[in-house]
């Protein structure tokens, strides 16, 4: 087939591709959320949400490495779900900068209720989808995934967010051969905080 004669069926693919987008985001994120008791929260915070019940604790710096916002926007967002009683947020002695933040009760349970609507809907959805047409359908949506990252400017500088879809590794690592930038953001955070810690119990010494 020609170059040219590609271009229809591209289009559809990518046609139907944001359709299937926009049912996820609609059907399976914002009305599941909604019927979990979660009328107050973005899928955005539903996201970082998932993200500390993974990691189970982060810092300020850490979720904002997740979200690749700054540490002040991110500190934003944290005291909101703080104040709606979705997570908490304590800090560490030796550094007050470095707060840490983990899922409430109350957050556990959301998720708990939202997985288990979600694996519901998905089960009825994919109810006529042999095993192995999903899977062939998976492979060839992350191939094209990949492709799409591999043909930006700085392939490097995305993070896809695996983790939180449920995907055991990283697919921009595993399939297009870069490094995580969640990961490598956390990690320079880490090591920022590593050092201030240093820095004040050198000072605390030398009192």
């Amino acid at each position: 087939m020609t170059r040219g004669g590609r271009t229809g069926p591209i289009q559809q693919f990518v046609g139907s591709a944001h359709l299937f987008s926009s049912a996820l985001t609609e059907i399976l994120q914002n009305r599941l959320l909604r019927e979990a008791g979660a009328t107050n929260l973005s899928f955005s915070q539903l996201k970082l949400l998932q993200l500390l019940a993974i990691a189970k604790t982060q810092t300020i710096g850490e979720l904002a490495a997740f979200l690749g916002v700054s540490n002040a926007a991110a500190s934003k967002t944290v005291e909101k779900l703080v104040q709606s009683g979705w997570v908490s947020r304590t800090t560490a002695e030796s550094d007050r900068r470095a707060a840490h933040v983990a899922l409430t009760r109350r957050a556990h349970h959301l998720l708990a209720v939202y997985e288990r609507k979600r694996q519901q809907k998905l089960a009825k959805v994919f109810d006529k989808a042999s095993l192995g047409e999903l899977r062939r359908m998976a492979t060839l949506m992350d191939q094209i995934t990949v492709e799409m990252v591999n043909h930006s400017a700085k392939p490097e500088d995305i993070c896809l967010h695996c983790g939180i879809y449920f995907r055991d590794k990283c697919l921009v690592r595993n399939l297009g051969g870069h490094s995580c930038l969640y990961r490598r953001r956390a990690k320079i955070t880490s090591e920022r905080g590593a050092r201030r810690n240093e820095n004040c119990a050198m000072k605390l010494t030398l009192k």
